[in-house]
């Protein structure tokens, strides 16, 4: 009978198709093309190591953990670069630029996709009663134009851009997005008049999509609020002092 420990080629056979146990401290083929699989899929993942989780220690864990962290931030580095660096790109106003009527279509028209626009239309010289309220707006645009560099804002004479624009409408804004207007502020009473505040002005231009705001509520709320308690703080100030008067008569 043929021994079954010799290394013959019909021994090898009869193992490669388990009729004979393998020797012992031998791979089998399939063994070993399990454990390369194994290794391969480590790496993959980003384990890169060769114990299971369960055999680490405590140390070698932490230092996994590091690894893992370090990955993590540089990621999340490496993207917010990314996003700075497509904002950096879109930022490219800043400023309130003034236009007539044969820039409109260039400015407006053709400001490119994805642009917002807006465009004031005002008046600076009498006999316009809007004058200040415009003077007012032209100031707030400035300001958001320098907070929102990626919106347009632009400024022109009413009658230089459209002739014969009634004063009445003034000031107006009007708002663009890829040729549509979007909004329209047209007249005083669109703005609150001369109490326009800056951040009121913010919070119309978000609502029309202009500007992407950081206000989480409406600023006319709170100023209305504010303006009815100091309101009421007058009166009662005015009132102590006509008891005062009263008292010393």
């Amino acid at each position: 009978m043929q021994n079954p420990n010799e290394d013959t080629e019909w021994n090898d056979a009869l193992r490669r198709h388990g009729i004979l146990p393998q020797k012992e401290g031998e791979v089998t083929e399939d063994q070993l093309i399990t454990m390369v699989e194994e290794t391969v899929q480590r790496k993959t993942t980003g384990l890169n190591v060769v114990k299971a989780y369960e055999d680490m220690t405590l140390d070698e864990l932490e230092e996994l953990e590091d690894e893992e962290d370090e990955r993590v931030l540089l990621q999340y580095r490496q993207q917010r670069i990314a996003e700075i660096q497509k904002v950096q790109q879109a930022s490219k106003f800043g400023d309130v630029r003034e236009i007539s009527a044969q820039d409109y279509v260039d400015e407006v028209n053709k400001a490119g996709k994805g642009i917002w626009v807006v465009l004031h239309l005002y008046k600076s010289g009498y006999p316009c009663h809007n004058i200040p309220l415009c003077t007012l707006v032209n100031q707030y645009l400035s300001q958001l134009a320098k907070k929102f560099p990626c919106t347009k804002f632009l400024k022109s004479v009413s009658t230089t851009c459209i002739p014969n624009y009634p004063d009445k409408h003034l000031p107006t804004i009007f708002v663009y997005f890829e040729e549509d207007m979007k909004k329209q502020f047209v007249g005083p009473l669109a703005y609150g008049g001369m109490n326009l505040k800056v951040d009121e002005l913010e919070w119309m231009l978000a609502e029309a999509g202009a500007v992407k705001t950081e206000l989480e509520d409406d600023p006319r709320k709170k100023h209305k609020i504010q303006d009815f308690m100091t309101s009421s703080l007058r009166q009662a100030v005015s009132r102590d002092s006509d008891s005062d008067v009263d008292d010393d008569n």
